[in-house]
């Protein structure tokens, strides 16, 4: 027990000097501001971020004002190399998520 919580007090530690936001710590945020139960949040934040992926993977944009747009786009054929023999390797074609933050976002220092 002691081994566990002294583990998580060196992570909790090592996130706050990275500065670093998990999924849980929007989790706890939503129970502090509305009061829900902790598995009420998690399934909250989780339907969210599920549609999110679902609507990306449709190929739909995201707006959500006043924080940034999520887009999805093409992501050209390209030649990578090996880095054990060097070799010129084909990169496929593919899909990337792109974000451009908001005015707000934008304005933070």
């Amino acid at each position: 027990m002691h081994f566990d919580a002294t583990l998580a007090s060196a992570w909790r530690a090592r996130r706050l000097r990275r500065l670093i936001l998990i999924k849980l710590d929007i989790v706890n945020e939503v129970v502090n501001k509305t009061g829900i139960t902790k598995t009420k949040a998690e399934m909250a934040v989780e339907t969210v971020f599920e549609s999110m992926k679902r609507a990306l993977a449709q190929g739909e944009r995201i707006e959500l004002r006043g924080f940034g747009i999520f887009t999805v786009r093409p992501r050209k054929t390209g030649i990578g190399r090996n880095p054990r023999t060097g070799a010129e390797v084909a990169i496929p074609p593919g899909k990337a998520v792109r974000f451009k933050p908001g005015k707000e976002l934008q304005a933070l220092d």
